[in-house]
């Protein structure tokens, strides 16, 4: 089971060194990958319809995926850069298509496309998507990204998208790995369909329970679920101990990844204690912490 580490996107704050020092020390600590989460725009919760139910606002700070990781491919040699989640519809599929292969390029093939539907519909009013018509978007999207990657010109036609003989350049130099995430039955069904693999974005005896279930959504559609990677994520507000039983619980499930998120922005909403580490240097220390206690591979 190999350890990941989320960027504290919301408290590292806009040092680039900060960020660099952040990156090549979970690196150099055996972290397998990092991860970025991914918002546009927050927004006020005050006075919505329908309400919005996340946890961040406008003034929680997201550093761009694609640009980061960018930036981190320059300054990393190793580790995997995951986006955990690109909210996928609100974004045009043959943009991402090309800033996805730029980054799996310049990385040298170390980017992971985790993708999901996202929560915030302020964001997909403002990016002018119909919030209604989101999943319907997110499947075509997904065929097309692949086509894009994968044919050096594309002849392509859905409800929503229109490529007339044409292709993006430089392409990866495979496939790049699309990975869903969220948490909802729906999510994990579509994931079960046609994803490469699924993120969990926290951990648990419950979320043991959907890993079986996801596993068993696979092998439905006619795919080994034994082939089909999965992600936990670790609060690490958490006591210690539980970190112990969540990775037990998670290596017995044959979980692939187990990643840790030190921010404390959404530890009242999700309902785990705050880390409250205020300084980049404190959250590099925990990552440290948290490799010493469970161990990388």
């Amino acid at each position: 089971m190999r350890l990941g580490a989320v960027l504290p996107t919301t408290e590292i704050g806009d040092d680039p060194i900060a960020i660099r020092d952040w990156a090549q020390a979970a690196e150099s600590l055996g972290y397998s990958h990092l991860i970025a989460y991914d918002h546009v725009l927050g927004a006020v919760h005050d006075r919505r319809e329908p309400k919005l139910w996340g946890p961040y606002t406008e003034n929680d700070a997201f550093h761009e995926p694609f640009v980061l990781f960018g930036f981190l491919a320059a300054v990393t040699t190793r580790v995997e850069l995951e986006t955990a989640v690109i909210i996928l519809p609100q974004r045009q599929a043959v943009l991402v298509a090309k800033q996805a292969a730029e980054v799996d390029v310049l990385s040298g093939g170390r980017l992971r496309l985790g993708v999901g539907t996202g929560w915030n519909h302020v964001e997909y009013e403002s990016l002018a998507v119909d919030w209604e018509q989101r999943g319907k978007i997110y499947d075509a999207q997904i065929t097309l990204l692949r086509e894009l990657w994968g044919n050096p010109v594309v002849d392509h036609t859905d409800a929503f998208h229109r490529v007339d003989r044409a292709g993006i350049k430089p392409r990866p130099a495979r496939q790049i790995p699309i990975w869903f995430g969220g948490g909802s039955k729906v999510a994990m069904r579509r994931a079960a369909r046609l994803g490469d693999g699924f993120t969990f974005a926290g951990s648990g005896r419950k979320i043991i329970e959907q890993v079986g279930r996801i596993r068993d959504d696979v092998a439905a559609n006619g795919r080994d679920p034994d082939a089909f990677p999965v992600e936990l994520t670790v609060a690490y507000g958490l006591p210690p101990e539980k970190w112990d039983s969540i990775a037990a619980d998670a290596r017995a499930a044959k979980v692939d990844y187990l990643s840790v998120n030190t921010m404390s922005t959404t530890s009242a909403w999700a309902g785990t204690p705050a880390p409250n580490l205020t300084s980049p240097a404190e959250h590099i220390a925990a990552l440290e912490t948290f490799a010493r206690r469970i161990g990388t591979e």
